[in-house]
């Protein structure tokens, strides 16, 4: 297993995430049995980041985490969990819900606690002194019930350096989404440059987004298997069946299968100067067996893989090529932040996720892809030609349609109080 150390913490690099557990479709009940199978193997060949958050699941899979972990000593994991403030329609008692989560988790302490989801929209709350978050949970730093405290974040560059300015020695690491196709597409690339700046750990999160870069299209695939035959890089690690069955263990002649499509992706980020974990919602024991496998060992991308992979994430996207010159802002009545607009657009292309919703749900009515008159100004500027009306007018009909934050926010809001009665 490779490790990374955190303030003098051996924490594995391979991060359990805990958001996709298996369930019944009927009834929504988790199979704790398969849980505590791919614990024991995880655990087994030395992972020990578990990360949860209280509206997983809708509110079990921390009961269904810590029923996997209560069969191993406290001191042996590191326990990580997230408060949502995102979700919060008002000012709560903010310690009790925090209690909820230490109960819930049969633990009295977390190793590492996130405020949860910090974007353009639910900062507000975030650092709103009515509702007092960050205070409250720094109180329970200090009394120990948090040794480390971070965030997670899907906002823009310009809203996490600022944000991280504001609360300069608050935090010690930040957790965004860290992919070969984010890399460019969300600007993690920056975004990681920023959290090093402040000198903050770097914690990565969907690095199959969403397992899309798990199951590549055979075009794709092809690529990396051209690689393969001409002997570019080293994939030892990843296809050595060390003891494991499962999707790239062995052939179906007895030799090792070739690496799986996400032993890419991970290793795109085992390298990253200061990504200390690297979370991964594995639902399936083969899947715990195929990241175990990459994670055995260092075995870092050539130079050719690398770019291979950042050449499939450009075919991967079905937006627009915007570059953030922002010379389509200068001229336009409207004054609406373009390139922004057209960062949600892209995300939206590839993927209906809440994420663009809730960047767009920052902005005022005015400077929203509605308030677009179609002067087609920004047209004529753009270097790379984009048709930057009707990108904002699909935007604008992909935003109303949802799905919306403030849906889920009304449902987890009965939670919570339900939780804190």
């Amino acid at each position: 297993m490779i490790y990374r150390d955190f303030k003098g913490q051996k924490l594995s690099q391979l991060g359990f995430g805990c958001m996709r557990f298996a369930s019944d479709p009927e009834t929504g009940e988790i199979d704790q049995a398969k849980v505590n199978a791919m614990f024991d193997l995880a655990i087994r060949e030395g992972v020990n980041y578990f990360d949860t958050a209280y509206p997983y699941l809708g509110g079990k899979s921390e009961i269904a985490m810590a029923e996997g972990l209560s069969r191993y000593p406290r001191e042996s994991y590191y326990l990580a969990d997230k408060f949502p403030g995102h979700s919060l329609t008002g000012p709560i008692d903010n310690i009790a819900l925090f209690n909820v989560s230490l109960r819930k988790c049969r633990t009295d302490y977390f190793d590492f606690y996130l405020l949860h989801n910090v974007t353009e929209w639910s900062v507000q709350f975030y650092e709103s002194e009515e509702y007092h978050i960050i205070p409250d949970l720094l109180q329970m730093k200090k009394e120990g019930k948090i040794r480390y405290f971070g965030f997670s974040c899907h906002a823009g560059p310009d809203m996490l350096d600022a944000f991280l300015t504001r609360h300069e020695g608050v935090f010690d690491f930040v957790q965004i989404q860290l992919n070969y196709l984010d890399w460019t597409m969300q600007d993690a690339k920056e975004k990681c440059d920023i959290i090093r700046k402040h000198g903050l750990g770097i914690w990565g999160m969907e690095p199959v987004r969403g397992g899309k870069l798990a199951v590549l299209p055979e075009s794709e695939k092809a690529k990396l298997r051209a690689l393969r035959e001409r002997g570019v890089g080293g994939d030892g690690a990843a296809s050595d069946c060390g003891g494991f069955g499962g999707a790239s263990g062995l052939a179906a002649d007895g030799g090792a299968a070739e690496p799986s499509d996400a032993s890419y992706a991970f290793r795109f980020l085992q390298d990253l100067p200061g990504v200390t974990v690297i979370l991964s919602g594995m639902n399936e024991v083969f899947q715990v067996e195929d990241n175990l496998r990459t994670f055995r060992e260092e075995n870092p991308l050539s130079g050719e893989e690398r770019s291979v992979l950042l050449d499939i994430a450009e075919n991967l996207k079905k937006g627009v090529p915007c570059t953030a010159c922002r010379y389509c802002c200068d001229g336009c009545p409207m004054e609406l932040d373009i390139p922004y607009l057209l960062q949600c657009y892209n995300d939206y292309k590839f993927a209906t996720t809440m994420t663009p919703s809730m960047r767009i749900d920052a902005l005022s009515e005015d400077k929203r892809p509605s308030a677009c008159i179609g002067c087609g100004q920004c047209m004529h500027a753009c270097p790379q030609g984009i048709d930057v009306p009707s990108a904002l007018a699909e935007l604008a009909e992909m935003y109303e349609k949802g799905p919306h934050w403030g849906d889920v926010v009304a449902q987890r809001a009965k939670s919570i109080e339900d939780d804190l009665k």
